[in-house]
């Protein structure tokens, strides 16, 4: 099946800037291929043709459409986000509606020159993991054809691995962006809960959705996440969660995988020996493996489904429930209309044992930069799935159904094609946030294997080298007087310094007000978790700025080696415990501004006194 076309998203780009084949010309292709493929199950609605060629044209005449980074790429989006043009039915016909805008993540992928050519298939409302609940059919798993394809978001995958699209959008509540990834051989990317806006887009659990991403490689799923990204006042649950940038392999990798005795595979010995060997393979990249109680993690997953969140899904269709029934799937229907049940004392009891498994969880990744679990347990055929619908939908969930209530950040790589042609894959998790790292080690994993890309044969590109810190500049985190606005950030801006972002500390310092005149901040490492998370923000200087400006730093300031939020370890302004008489706790302020500000309204309100 493969051929000689470009098939990433970046190679469609560069193909469209370098002139090598016109959007228009890849436009057609795809539609071809579709043609070919002819499995009317994987798209709900299609854009005609000639229309989806008619953008492509207009986009191409635009004076800046090369400098645009979807420049000309036809992407898919599943068939529960709004897309002008297009009905949005969820999967059920009586739901269907015609939205009158973009939901925000298409309005981004427009922006960035993307042409929506159709929308995907999906299990109905967006519940399962199995890909077979839709009355729109079962899309094929283009593999090996008698697995599922997996769920919700079967169509939207399916679509990537056979190459009908290079980049396509689904949605993530309890797995939806990992299994059908894995099921397909291709990388799944779920962002941090917030990181996309999921306005427009019809909720499974609205406090727990997320838009996900499918590619052929991590590099196309990071460029198309930097595009989609972004906090957005129409979503209440969008939140500002800086995207950093992706970086070489690190030293000291430490990775977490689960005690062997709580692995759980329903007897697969394949995927058994699958994910061990997956194991070797970081190993021999340079990572540390280190064990972890997982428990506190299933037991998070058993409140997705057998827990209050089921509500959140009866929100959604309780007005279908109660008219026409018969217009949602039987398995749907079964699910939801148990969310009527709960009370207000069970989910406020719910809640509450989240919290408290939260922070036990928390505490396995101080010293971790990310786990590494199987993304499923194991596979199933349509038939197998079908005959037994519930149970077996329910195990594909196993390594999944915890991240968005714990909010994780994941990412679903390939792993191995086994002996008996399954495809198996590993998923990396981390606490939100902490996207880019997962990225830049997961690209490095993906790349070892050597499998083909997809379905079709392809073989992976070789991987652009990362710069280690852009170029000859060297990255600084300041945490007081020297943030943006603040009495000497002029300083960073004589060494022509540049703000890269704003971010936070890992959960392992403490802030002082020391004790000197005038007031200075002194950032203290203490025991991994036993701190909190400092704000600060990471600037950019030249080599010989930085060696200038570290020069000039007055004691009791030190600069070291401080661990941000997503695992980076960048310079940074610290403090030596020996500096610390007479300085006051600040930590509570959760930043040097904050409590400046605090301490400025204080003298004010004296004043005014």
């Amino acid at each position: 099946m493969s051929d000689n076309h470009p098939e990433t998203l970046t190679e469609i780009v560069a193909s469209h800037r370098a002139g090598m084949m016109t959007p228009a010309q890849t436009i057609a292709r795809i539609y071809q291929r579709i043609r070919e493929y002819n499995d009317p199950a994987v798209f709900i609605s299609l854009c005609d043709e000639r229309d989806a060629v008619l953008q492509a044209e207009k986009l191409a005449a635009r004076k800046d459409a090369a400098s645009l980074p979807l420049y000309g790429v036809p992407v898919a989006v599943k068939d529960n986000i709004d897309a002008v043009g297009f009905s949005t039915t969820a999967a059920c016909p009586g739901f269907s509606y015609t939205p009158t805008r973009d939901a925000n993540v298409v309005e981004r992928l427009r922006a960035a020159g993307a042409i929506i050519i159709g929308k995907t298939n999906l299990d109905q409302f967006a519940t399962g993991l199995v890909g077979v609940r839709s009355p729109y059919g079962i899309p094929r798993n283009p593999v090996r054809e008698d697995l599922i394809p997996g769920g919700s978001s079967a169509g939207s995958a399916t679509a990537v691995s056979a190459g009908l699209v290079p980049l396509s959008v689904g949605t993530d509540t309890a797995g939806s962006g990992r299994v059908p990834a894995m099921l397909n051989n291709i990388v799944g990317l779920k962002p941090s809960v917030g990181m996309i806006s999921t306005a427009g887009i019809v909720p499974a659990c609205r406090t727990l959705d997320c838009v996900s991403i499918f590619a052929l490689t991590v590099d196309d799923a990071m460029l198309a996440l930097s595009v989609m990204a972004g906090q957005d006042q129409a979503d209440s649950f969008s939140r500002n969660r800086p995207l950093g940038a992706m970086f070489p392999f690190p030293a000291n990798l430490r990775l977490g995988v689960p005690r062997k005795e709580q692995l759980i595979y329903f007897g697969d010995k394949e995927a058994e020996a699958a994910y061990g060997e997956a194991l070797r393979r970081w190993t021999a990249l340079g990572a540390m493996l280190v064990e972890f109680d997982i428990e506190p993690f299933y037991e998070t997953a058993r409140l997705l489904y057998e827990g209050p969140w089921v509500a959140e899904r009866y929100l959604v269709i309780r007005n279908l429930l109660a008219t026409v029934p018969d217009s949602i799937h039987p398995v749907i229907r079964e699910i939801t209309a148990a969310g009527a049940q709960f009370t207000a004392a069970e989910a406020f009891s719910a809640f509450y044992r989240l919290q408290d498994l939260r922070k036990i969880t928390e505490l396995t990744f101080t010293d971790l930069d990310a786990v590494v679990l199987p993304t499923a347990p194991t596979v199933y055929s349509t038939a197998q799935v079908l005959a037994n619908p519930i149970e077996l939908n329910s195990r594909l969930g196993t390594y999944t159904n915890f991240a968005n209530l714990l909010d994780l950040c994941g990412l679903a790589l390939p792993a191995a094609i086994r002996p008996d042609g399954v495809p198996f894959g590993i998923t990396l998790l981390a606490p939100g946030g902490r996207d880019a790292i997962l990225a830049s080690i997961g690209r490095e994993f993906h790349a070892d294997t050597k499998l083909s890309v997809g379905a079709r044969g392809n073989s992976q590109p070789a991987l652009t080298p990362l710069p280690a810190s852009g170029g000859d500049e060297i990255p600084l985190a300041v945490v007081g007087a020297h943030l943006s606005g603040m009495a000497l950030n002029g300083e960073l801006k004589v060494l022509n310094g540049r703000l890269i972002e704003a971010t936070k500390t890992a959960l392992d310092y403490k802030l002082y007000a020391l004790d000197t005149t005038p007031p200075k901040p002194g950032m203290l490492r203490v025991e991994a978790g036993k701190g909190a998370a400092i704000q600060l923000e990471i600037w950019s200087l030249s080599a010989s700025a930085f060696g200038k400006f570290v020069n000039a730093v007055p004691p009791p300031l030190s600069i070291g080696n401080v661990k941000l939020a997503d695992g980076r370890r960048v310079k940074g302004f610290i403090v030596e415990p020996e500096a610390l008489g007479g300085a006051h706790d600040i930590t509570a302020y959760g930043s040097w501004r904050a409590f400046m500000a605090a301490e400025t309204s204080h003298d004010d309100s004296l004043v005014r006194a």
